[in-house]
């Protein structure tokens, strides 16, 4: 990146960071509002969960797409484009009451998250290059803070008696707020590169060499660990532990509020501690809390959201080790892991859901200590083939 002002960094950081904000915000509406939901238009989980299918399919589309946009148009158009498909997909979904428009509007709101999570690490990774993982961090704890807010917001609502519906188009004012912001700011030229000549065979080779895969791998488990816990929480903390919606709601806002403060923390250490060993000691702990709050009894529930600490730094440290492995083609690339964390994102709580018809919500839920543990298996053989690069 070549030089530009303090002011114009710090303009862009912030568009950057309330924008994580906004994603937070958005994607952890459907964690508290889903049992209202299934409840009011008499879904099944199976149902529900194929519904929320289309967010990830939808971020999986973006992701792919919007990493060779932002190479070629720039970030200042991805987030706009963000925010468009944010306002779509929101007054879409709050407004059908059938599958498919309710799927094909949760398509079109995961475009936007989508955008977003390329669009907003793509603009630190480019103004931030020699701290990137703790600015990566930084930005993840306004997720972390939207995403707390979210259930905080909606269950004062729901209790209010207001509906699901009206829940979501509430998050429309701040999908405007920046919408206008980033319109109005500029994005200066001297920061964009220039316009990259995309190979896609060149791209492609480069982009599965070394561990690469295994990051890609990684990723994709961890969303799914995620994203599963934040779908599903508060329907099994009410059906499986007895806890009424108001609490539920709080406990799912705690396992937001405990990831950004898990992020926050992490920013100051996770380049000290290196970034695979840091990884494989939060995926241990997030295993053994998850575990506990699942299957031990009911009154030590506060471990599953406790877990968000431990998920807290996986994703934006991931993020930035691949970014330190490719410097061409890097909003390409980071499209390329982030499609890869759309899949977890799409898989992981429509499996819950499928799985949790036929063996329970306990189960279904407990498919999350399968992924804990295949991403400290996949942690391991990056730790491995890290030592015997060093040796």
């Amino acid at each position: 990146m070549q030089t530009t002002t303090k002011n114009t960094v710090w303009i862009w950081t912030i568009a950057s960071f309330f924008a994580f904000f906004v994603f937070g915000f958005s994607d952890n509406l459907k964690g508290a509002t889903i049992p209202a939901f299934l409840r009011d238009l008499d879904f099944s989980y199976s149902v529900g969960g194929s519904i929320l299918l289309g967010i990830y399919i939808g971020f999986l589309i973006a992701t792919l797409l919007t990493g060779i946009l932002a190479d070629i148009a720039g970030k200042k158009t991805v987030l706009l484009i963000a925010a468009i498909c944010l306002t779509l997909g929101i007054i879409g979904f709050s407004t059908f009451s059938t599958f498919w428009p309710l799927a094909l509007s949760m398509l079109v709101l995961g475009l936007g998250l989508g955008a977003i999570e390329l669009g907003a690490n793509n603009i630190i990774v480019d103004l931030h290059i020699a701290q990137k993982a703790k600015y990566l961090n930084l930005m993840s704890v306004l997720h972390g803070l939207g995403s707390m807010a979210a259930p905080l917001y909606a269950g004062f609502l729901l209790a209010g008696g207001y509906s699901w519906r009206q829940v979501y188009q509430g998050a429309l004012v701040l999908v405007a707020v920046m919408l206008v912001y980033t319109l109005l700011a500029k994005y200066p030229r001297m920061a964009e590169q220039k316009s990259e000549s995309i190979s896609f065979k060149k791209l492609m080779k480069t982009a599965f060499t070394g561990d690469s895969i295994w990051y890609y791998f990684l990723i994709a488990i961890y969303v799914s660990t995620e994203l599963g816990i934040g779908s599903w929480i508060v329907e099994f903390l009410q059906t499986q532990k007895g806890l009424a919606v108001g609490l539920s709601t709080q406990m799912l806002s705690l396992y937001f509020g405990l990831m950004m403060a898990g992020r926050l923390l992490g920013s100051f250490f996770v380049e000290r501690i290196g970034y695979l060993r840091i990884l494989l000691l939060a995926s241990l702990g997030a295993f053994v809390s998850i575990a506990l709050g699942i299957f031990g009894p009911p009154e030590i529930f506060f471990f599953l959201p406790l877990s968000g600490f431990f998920l807290s730094i996986i994703f934006p440290t991931v993020t930035a080790a691949v970014s330190d492995q490719h410097t061409e083609n890097q909003g390409a690339i980071l499209g390329l892991l982030f499609t890869f964390a759309g899949l977890g994102g799409m898989l992981g709580p429509w499996l819950i859901g499928v799985a949790s018809d036929q063996i329970g919500l306990q189960l279904g839920l407990g498919a999350c200590l399968v992924f804990c543990a295949l991403m400290i298996g996949a942690l391991l053989i990056l730790l491995t083939g890290q030592k015997r690069n060093m040796a």
